[in-house]
């Protein structure tokens, strides 16, 4: 039987000369030939770039530059010598002060063109480290049988395959400087091509690697993972299927990692694969933030929605009469309970609860709160705000990370229910990334 044609046009291999007249969403560049729009990876405004087609859709094409024409003012030379084929980074050959510059650029045209509204102030851009500031993430591990070697890091970029990495710069150096390191550790045990990925959790003082098995090790294999944590200062754990199978290796004691708000005398504890915030430095800053926007006092009763495991709630309870702190995942709550009592915190209350659904039957729902604050995931929180007629607050909170949301539902406060947006701002909680975090402030 003859064999199936693949239907997939072949892409032109001739490289292509453009000019770069603009930054995407996403901080590529974007051109436009043969009738397209093309967006370039690694392309910067007033560039003239020679690109080669890396996909092309009925309506627009993607590019990787292969010749760099002209040079724009704000390209500088990427430090990682991985940067390209990881999928990790996407502005390192940006200027850092270039990136902030740029994301509130994108910050300000999504409020515009997406939200209809205008930025009336802009908050001073919150920065940190640009290096070593990760301390969250989920790495993939592979065991490539031709090269008897096995990979640990991030997958290429715009490609299902794991990156070739020795290090990672924007990790945090404890686990960012020992890739290879883990990756020897793991060659040699003898479920080598039955870990998929690791899942990394750094607090202040403590770093715990839950490294996902699909066959249970043997006790030569957990002998070969102890030995690797005690010698590097990380406590490795075992994953066998969800989140809630992490356990230590046999006789190792549990390690709960924390991180601290100093300025607050407050201390966070979490599980390994529970959502944190990954830049601690920005998360203070941030924090510090919200808390000196809302200048809250004991009359204040504070609503917390998308609360996570209560990281805005406790700070703000140290100044508000009352706060109530709303999250979907019920571990999560379980665990701000517990940070509440952890930290001698008692005007706090934390409730599980879908918030896309209709919030009527939820007592909490049917109070008035005068002041909120709201840090959803990148989907944004449209179908809450419809419960802000009942609610009425004074003043809104809104911390982002994904501009496009941000905007769409500004669009609704501003447009829809009468609010001002009064600020906005970036927040580099992500360097060298593409990712835009922001904050924006509104009022009745």
């Amino acid at each position: 039987m003859p064999k199936k044609r693949s239907r997939k046009k072949q892409l032109p291999q001739t490289p292509v000369k453009v000019t770069i007249e603009s930054l995407a969403h996403d901080g590529r560049g974007v051109a436009h030939a043969d009738g397209k729009v093309i967006f370039i990876d690694e392309a910067l405004p007033g560039e003239e770039v020679e690109f080669i087609y890396t996909e092309s859709r009925k309506d627009y094409a993607e590019g990787k530059v292969v010749t760099l024409l002209s040079r724009a003012a704000d390209r500088v030379d990427a430090l990682c010598p991985h940067y390209g084929v990881c999928g990790g980074c996407s502005f390192q050959h940006v200027e850092s002060s270039a990136q902030i510059r740029i994301k509130q650029d994108i910050l300000a045209e999504q409020f515009k063109r997406i939200g209809k509204v205008e930025m009336p102030e802009i908050w001073p851009p919150l920065e940190g480290p640009h290096w070593g500031y990760r301390r969250k993430a989920r790495m993939g591990v592979k065991y490539v049988a031709k090269k008897n070697r096995v990979l640990v890091g991030f997958r290429e970029r715009r490609h299902p395959y794991l990156a070739e990495m020795d290090n990672c710069l924007v990790m945090h150096p404890i686990v960012g400087t020992k890739l290879l390191a883990l990756g020897e550790m793991i060659a040699g045990l003898t479920i080598r091509d039955k870990i998929p990925q690791i899942e990394v959790a750094i607090g202040d003082e403590q770093c715990v690697l839950s490294i996902r098995v699909l066959e249970p090790p043997t006790d030569t294999d957990k002998e070969r993972m102890r030995a690797f944590g005690h010698e590097h200062n990380m406590s490795l754990c075992l994953q066998s299927k969800g989140p809630d199978t992490i356990v230590p290796l046999d006789g190792e004691p549990e390690v709960t990692p924390t991180y601290a708000l100093p300025d607050l005398d407050l201390e966070f504890k979490f599980k390994p694969a529970m959502f944190t915030q990954v830049n601690y430095e920005i998360n203070r800053q941030m924090i510090n933030r919200v808390v000196e926007t809302l200048n809250l006092n004991e009359n204040d009763t504070v609503l917390d929605l998308f609360c996570g495991l209560g990281n805005f709630t406790l700070p703000m309870a140290k100044f508000a009469g009352s706060v109530v702190g709303i999250e979907g995942d019920q571990p999560l709550v379980n665990h701000a309970r517990e940070n509440a009592r952890h930290n001698g915190i008692s005007n706090v209350e934390f409730y599980a609860a879908d918030l896309s659904k209709d919030l009527g039957d939820q007592p909490w729902a049917n109070r008035k709160y005068n002041k909120i604050m709201m840090d959803p995931s990148r989907a944004g929180a449209s179908e809450v705000l419809q419960h802000f007629k009942k609610w009425r607050p004074e003043q809104i909170v809104y911390v982002s990370c994904n501009p496009s949301t941000l905007a769409r539902d500004a669009g609704i406060l501003v447009n829809e229910l009468g609010y001002k947006l009064v600020k906005a701002g970036v927040m580099d909680m992500f360097p060298q990334t593409g990712h835009v975090e922001s904050m924006a402030l509104f009022e009745k």
